[in-house]
């Protein structure tokens, strides 16, 4: 079945949107350490601030998520992306940690919108073959925007500083005028628009359930993504002494392999299923630990990291589209993100948690990132078995009933 420009361009900028929206997220990582020399606090201090952007996320998923599901996906889309640019940009203007802390809380609440809409855009608008492959691609989005990162890290970082790579930070704005000119309206939107709408109450009493193994499903999903990202710059930096250009070669590498991870599996779940490739994934992650948290060679940590990168990022890149396919068809730009957003706000805390268990360590961050994802891996592939295998249902239907 061939393509339409319509879902093409759909595609794209929902992925460009995730990519941007983690760009200027994962910038903040990089520059823990030299944030804190200049307020003159502890880096647990600073890392606060990447606790509240997570923390702020289901905010923006149910306040932009309910904005969408009411007056569509495309303009609210627009809103949200001008937004965490213009927050990123003021970010770099900080005149203390406090002023900082606060920005990045309400650049949470952006970026806690934009992945629901996304999402709900994208699954709405494509083929249903394509759902697995395209959700990798649309997952991808996220360690794309973090190479992206440590690209402008390793080539910029030195010599403009932390306030000069939050105001490159504002390039995502250009994407407004990408969605304007080009991106239609959701057609399954503008069509639930002659339906009855039944209320919150009503939805939330029926599919409750749902709603709480959602969320503890994505607890363990964000502990597994942030736990290998938040502080692995800071691992590098702190406890091997790396210098700049060794630590953005390093994460650029393990990108990559999240981006092939996220595609691999996100096509393979169209073959086997979600929770089969979901299972495989989080289970690949443990043979891999040894090497990306307890080497000490450049080399061997950087392939560590590229598998234990494709095997986090495998399990992410089916997960567009299974919440999609989960999803009450009246709340769908709120239900995926705010259940992954809730998840993020239960694991906001990794970050400090796991800079606490180093420090109590004599600084062994390897340990820290090794304890909580070799717990969390385990913890991924029980709970995905008990989720209802939906690959393919009917997004246009007003039903979620599996496709036949």
């Amino acid at each position: 079945m061939a393509w339409t420009r319509e879902q093409r361009v759909v595609v794209i900028a929902s992925y460009l949107g995730w990519t941007l929206d983690a760009f200027d997220f994962f910038l903040m990582v990089f520059m823990l350490k030299a944030i804190a020399a200049e307020f003159m606090a502890d880096v647990t201090a600073v890392a606060f601030a990447v606790t509240l952007s997570l923390a702020m996320r289901p905010l923006g998923a149910l306040i932009f998520g309910r904005l969408a599901d009411r007056f569509g996906r495309r303009p609210v889309l627009m809103i949200d992306v001008g937004i965490y640019s213009l927050l990123e940009l003021l970010s770099g203007f900080s005149p203390n940690l406090t002023v900082l802390l606060v920005l990045r809380a309400l650049f949470g609440v952006a970026m806690g919108g934009e992945w629901g809409i996304g999402a709900a855009l994208t699954m709405e608008t494509v083929p249903t073959h394509a759902r697995g492959l395209v959700s990798g691609i649309l997952q991808a989005g996220y360690p794309t925007g973090y190479l992206l990162a440590s690209v402008v890290y390793g080539l910029f970082f030195d010599a403009i500083g932390w306030r000069g790579m939050f105001m490159i930070g504002v390039a995502p704005a250009l994407l407004i005028l990408y969605i304007r000119r080009n991106v239609p309206e959701s057609s399954s939107w503008v069509a639930s628009q002659s339906r009855p709408r039944p209320s919150w109450s009503v939805i939330f009493q029926r599919d409750w359930k749902l709603a709480l193994y959602a969320i503890a499903l994505m607890t363990s999903f964000n502990f597994f993504s942030h736990g290998t990202q938040d502080i692995y710059p800071l691992f590098l930096q702190a406890q091997h002494k790396f210098d700049t250009h060794t630590v953005s070669l390093i994460v650029v590498t393990y990108n990559i392999g999240a981006i092939l991870g996220g595609l691999c599996f996100g096509y393979l779940s169209e073959r086997i299923g979600r929770r089969n490739a979901i299972t495989l994934a989080a289970l690949m992650a443990l043979p891999m630990i040894p090497l990306w948290a307890f080497s000490s060679s450049p080399y061997v940590l950087a392939a560590g990291a590229f598998w234990i990168q494709f095997a986090v990022q495998g399990a992410w890149g089916v997960i567009p589209a299974h919440l999609n396919e989960l999803s009450p068809d009246d709340l769908r730009a709120t239900f995926p993100g705010l259940v992954y957003q809730l998840g993020n706000l239960i694991a906001s805390g990794n970050a400090p948690l796991q800079t606490m268990i180093a420090e109590n360590n004599g600084g062994n961050y390897g340990l820290a990132l090794g304890l909580v994802v070799g717990v969390v891996s385990v913890i991924i592939a029980v709970l995905i078995r008990f989720s209802p295998e939906r690959r393919g249902a009917d997004m246009s239907a007003g039903t979620n009933a599996p496709a036949t």
